[in-house]
């Protein structure tokens, strides 16, 4: 198979939710007699606001004994249902915070020796499964091998999305992506052909990550003369209760099969009581040498939404964090952006959000009124009207490494700022967790 199973481990999961943090890597303290250490004492302690629904993220360091398992207990409350991935000598435990504003509270983070129980098949929770397709033939067996052809995302057994690697297509993308109500918030073509649907622009892959000019080479459009995103590994595969995870390595290639750079990408889906959540996370090495993102509007991390929710096709509508609405949207900063509109008829919308460690924070939006829905902290030149130069081009120096962090809301009914401004600020101003 191509999925590297040598380098997934899956481990025991239980809660995890919309914002995840990191508390560190914090080491166990051993004692006089240097005894085992099987339990930490987790405080978390609130910002400027409430937290509601929050994923919250603490990474500790795995004992020498290796532990195969972790609970999480509040003191007030009892247990707490987490997600735990065990590897590489770390223990990350996640989960959903409720806190009401400058409160805290105190958690027992225990370890165990036992093995993790598994996610019943059709069990609450989010589950990772592989789609395949046959591919070569084996031949030790006369049979064929078992090419990825997808990984699917379901919620409590509903689909929520499929990742397809580059099998046949120039870039890794998802789809579809299912909203709250239940359908699919994005565009199908051109994966497929849907009666009356756009057919413009057949680069907008659903859910995608690319940029139109890296060192020259074109990445976001396809054409014999456009670079690939090529899949190399799946490094990180994990199911839960409240979260599913997807880790992938991929090589950015020229059309002359020059790599030009490598990234790794991660997709977290979360199991949440209202809407849906995913969060996108890209790091971009320059693993060949230095890395030039040009000044390019085409591009970067991009949705194309379904045709009814777009202000052309349909009765869709653009707000961002300032104010501004619909086509008044297109080229300004801003720390989320929402589009919303109706699908089989109920209104819905998904909102992005950009994590302030990004580049250009906040990030230019290059959403479009005919259902184009991207973030790109590149295109300044396009976007301010510079008649010239190259304001927004970036280069990373080789070894480098560019991460960017997005954050996607599914939400049912049309944008709520207040909502929104809500689980903004819990994304951007986690509270503060403390680790003994």
């Amino acid at each position: 198979m191509r999925r590297n199973l040598g380098g997934i481990v899956l481990a025991a999961l239980c809660l995890i939710a919309p914002y995840a943090i990191q508390a560190g890597l914090a080491k166990p303290k051993s004692g006089a007699a240097e005894k085992p250490k099987y339990g930490y004492a987790v405080t978390v302690k609130a910002a400027d606001g409430a937290c509601t629904g929050l994923p919250l993220t603490v990474k500790v360091t795995a004992p020498a004994w290796g532990p195969r398992s972790a609970s999480l207990r509040d003191e007030n409350v009892g247990p707490v249902p987490c997600t735990v991935d065990i590897r590489r000598g770390a223990v990350e435990v996640t989960w959903i915070l409720d806190l009401p504003k400058g409160g805290s509270r105190r958690y027992d983070l225990t370890l165990s020796p036992k093995a993790p129980s598994h996610l019943p098949n059709n069990g609450p929770g989010v589950r990772l499964k592989e789609l395949c397709k046959p591919g070569p033939i084996d031949p030790r067996t006369n049979v064929p091998f078992g090419l990825t052809d997808a990984v699917e995302f379901t919620i409590d057994g509903k689909l929520l999305t499929r990742y397809h690697p580059d099998r046949d297509e120039p870039k890794p993308y998802c789809w579809p992506l299912i909203g709250p109500t239940g359908e699919p918030i994005t565009r199908a073509y051109p994966m497929a052909k849907v009666q009356a649907e756009s057919t413009d622009h057949p680069h907008h892959r659903s859910l995608w990550f690319a940029h139109g000019d890296v060192n020259g080479v074109d990445f976001w459009g396809e054409s014999d003369k456009a670079g690939r995103i090529v899949h190399r590994e799946f490094e990180v595969w994990i199911s839960g209760p409240v979260m599913g995870k997807l880790r992938t390595k991929n090589d950015w290639m020229a059309s002359d099969g020059t790599r030009v750079c490598e990234d790794v990408r991660e997709i977290r889906a979360y199991r949440v009581p209202r809407g849906r959540l995913l969060d996108y996370e890209i790091s971009i090495k320059a693993s060949d040498g230095p890395v030039k993102f040009g000044d390019t509007k085409e591009g970067t991390f991009g949705l194309r939404l379904a045709d009814s929710m777009s202000i052309t096709h349909g009765e869709g509508h653009i707000l961002n964090s300032e104010g501004e609405r619909d086509r008044d949207a297109w080229g300004k900063r801003a720390e989320w952006c929402d589009y919303s509109g109706p699908v089989a008829d109920k209104v819905v919308g998904v909102a992005i959000f950009d994590h302030p460690d990004n580049l250009r924070h906040p990030t230019y939006w290059h959403v479009r009124d005919y259902g184009l829905f991207a973030a790109n902290p590149f295109g300044v030149r396009d976007f301010t009207g510079q008649p010239e130069g190259e304001p927004g081009a970036y280069t990373l120096a080789k070894g480098q490494a560019l991460t960017f962090r997005y954050r996607l809301y599914l939400h049912e009914g049309p944008a709520d700022v207040g909502e929104l401004t809500a689980l903004y600020d819990q994304y951007a101003h986690p509270p503060q967790v403390t680790v003994r």
